[in-house]
């Protein structure tokens, strides 16, 4: 099991000629560690619990980040005791000395003295991914939310908590960068201190630590929640408990789980866009009305099933990705085309009239008129509704309709959209005549639609 090695070397005498005696004393174990890992980023803040031995005088502390992608850079240690009468002198890199720190201690105690030690490094990471259950009605949804952790990092992390950041961080240098950095600072054989929080700096860290409290008690025999709370332009999730993830694995977190969000299955018919596919689409919004709304929903993959029968047998639907949903944000997810509910337009007419001429007989304008028949189909066993859209390619027309073609509205210039609800099992025929109006019959038409 790979483990960062950390040492305390205990320095008896240092006075004038005389050798120094040297204790060398392996470090306890980590009492806690917390994980808080950047989705944006390839970032993770790790935050342990240890403790030193002290002796009262000079102490040395050996840090040796060896095989890990530790940023060496953000190394800090604070004593969480005593802490005014012990001095973090300084952070120093030897030279000729690889993956290596040596922090100088002034203790004006002896014996052990509890510590947290904070540092970033990369190769931990998480995405969300998401199960969604219709109903046989398909009028509600049960969600489930879950998030894989995965730590490529060289470390294990043994009963960790983890915090998840959703948004976005902007940073100057990329922590793998700095981890596979030969040497800290500098050129090789240069010793540069790591600089002290200032009083500002360190108020801040105070009250950062104030603000999400390590959750020690081990929940595994209870069902993980995430808990979420609001940081500016972005959120951070606690997972409940503690959880082991060594290095090379990865691990599945529940996130949430909401039995019955409403939801409404919508098929949407257009050339133009999807070809001369009836694609389907699942909506539902993140509010309060449909069981959510708490905080934004991490982006992922959601794959969608449908209960068949009382013994809890599925059928697939289909899957969509999706991005970052606000609060109170609509949702349309794309399951993808479908062969169970059909739209058949038909052109049924085309001729050109209302010709315009110049001058010299040349055709200055004319309109052009189609007639198109549009069937729908459902075979489903279940109601459905559907939107078909169609464009004209102009922002000059006209359009009569006739028969049963449900909701009629204008969506832009070029494009109107029916919108048709069909029982189970049932099919629905309307016509529209579009008239375009081109040339010099533009003129003509903006006169008439004043």
């Amino acid at each position: 099991m790979k483990r960062l090695v950390l040492m305390l070397l205990i320095i008896v005498a240092t006075t004038g000629v005389s050798r120094a005696k040297v204790d060398l004393v392996t470090l306890p174990s980590r009492d806690t560690v917390q994980l808080t890992i950047y989705n944006s980023a390839d970032m993770t803040l790790v935050r342990e619990s240890r403790a030193l031995t002290l002796k009262d005088g000079k102490n040395k502390l050996q840090f040796s980040w060896a095989n890990t992608l530790i940023d060496p850079t953000s190394l800090e240690i604070l004593p969480k005791a005593d802490a005014d009468k012990i001095d973090i002198a300084d952070l120093t890199y030897p030279p000729r000395v690889r993956n290596l720190g040596l922090w100088n201690i002034e203790s004006g105690v002896s014996g052990r003295v509890p510590v947290e030690i904070t540092y970033l490094t990369s190769g931990l990471s998480w995405r969300a991914f998401y199960m969604g259950t219709l109903t046989e009605d398909e009028k509600t949804m049960r969600l489930q939310g879950y998030v894989r952790v995965t730590n490529n990092s060289g470390e294990d992390y043994e009963n960790a908590q983890t915090r998840l950041i959703v948004g976005r961080v902007h940073i100057l240098d990329q922590i793998a960068v700095l981890a596979r950095r030969q040497y800290p600072y500098g050129r090789p054989g240069e010793i540069v201190p790591v600089p002290r929080p200032v009083p500002e700096e360190r108020a801040r860290l105070e009250m950062l630590r104030a603000r999400a409290p390590m959750v020690l008690a081990d929940m595994a025999a209870e069902p993980k929640e995430i808990k979420k709370e609001g940081l500016s332009e972005y959120f951070l999730y606690t997972i409940e408990g503690t959880e082991t993830i060594p290095t090379g694995w990865s691990k599945r977190l529940i996130s949430f789980e909401v039995d019955e969000v409403p939801v409404v299955n919508l098929y949407k018919y257009e050339q133009q866009r999807y070809g001369n596919s009836v694609v389907r689409f699942l909506n539902f919004k993140n509010d309060e009305e449909h069981e959510l709304g708490e905080t934004p929903i991490p982006g992922g993959m959601l794959k969608v099933y449908r209960s068949v029968d009382d013994r809890g047998h599925l059928s697939y639907t289909g899957q969509s990705s999706f991005k970052y949903i606000p609060v109170d944000e609509d949702v349309e997810l794309n399951l993808g085309s479908v062969a169970d509910v059909v739209v058949e337009p038909t052109l049924m007419d085309f001729r050109t009239e209302n010709y315009k001429f110049d001058r010299r007989r040349n055709v200055t304008g004319w309109d052009e008129v189609r007639t198109f028949k549009i069937e729908v189909k459902n075979t489903r066993e279940i109601p459905v509704k559907v939107e078909i859209q169609r464009n004209f390619g102009t922002s000059y027309w006209t359009l009569a309709k006739s028969g049963d073609f449900g909701k009629y509205e204008k969506v832009d210039l070029d494009t109107v959209k029916f919108t048709l609800s069909l029982q189970p099992r049932s099919a629905k025929k309307f016509e529209y005549v579009v008239r375009t109006y081109h040339g010099t019959r533009q003129e003509d038409w903006t006169k008439s639609s004043r």
